[in-house]
């Protein structure tokens, strides 16, 4: 989940070209607790930073749920700079978003 249109295409681009199924984007919390219930993914990719919404926040509802979503956190913002937010979170992990890739979303949840 992003706000950013582009990059919502970009990545989605990029992962499917890997190999990656793609199965839905969103650009709000509303719609990616809407699609995680539709859809049920095995991993969602949110941005740290939605405007007005927290993917922190967006994290902790989809792990909380009966059927938990594993979450990997993306941003521009180095991972340095949100350290401690993402290890207290229910992230399996964090991504630059120019990182991302099917290799290093595989890692993560591979625990290396």
């Amino acid at each position: 989940m992003d706000d950013n249109a582009q990059f919502l295409a970009a990545a989605r681009d990029l992962l499917e070209r890997e190999g990656v199924s793609v199965v839905g984007v969103a650009s709000s919390t509303v719609q990616a607790l809407r699609q995680a219930d539709a859809l049920r993914p095995e991993v969602a990719l949110i941005d740290v930073e939605l405007g007005d919404e927290s993917g922190f926040d967006l994290a902790r509802r989809l792990a909380d749920r009966p059927d938990p979503v594993r979450v990997v956190l993306i941003s521009t913002y180095s991972e340095d700079d949100l350290d401690e937010l993402v290890q207290t979170s229910p992230a399996v992990g964090f991504l630059s978003k120019r990182d991302v890739s099917r290799r290093a979303i595989d890692a993560l949840l591979a625990g290396r």
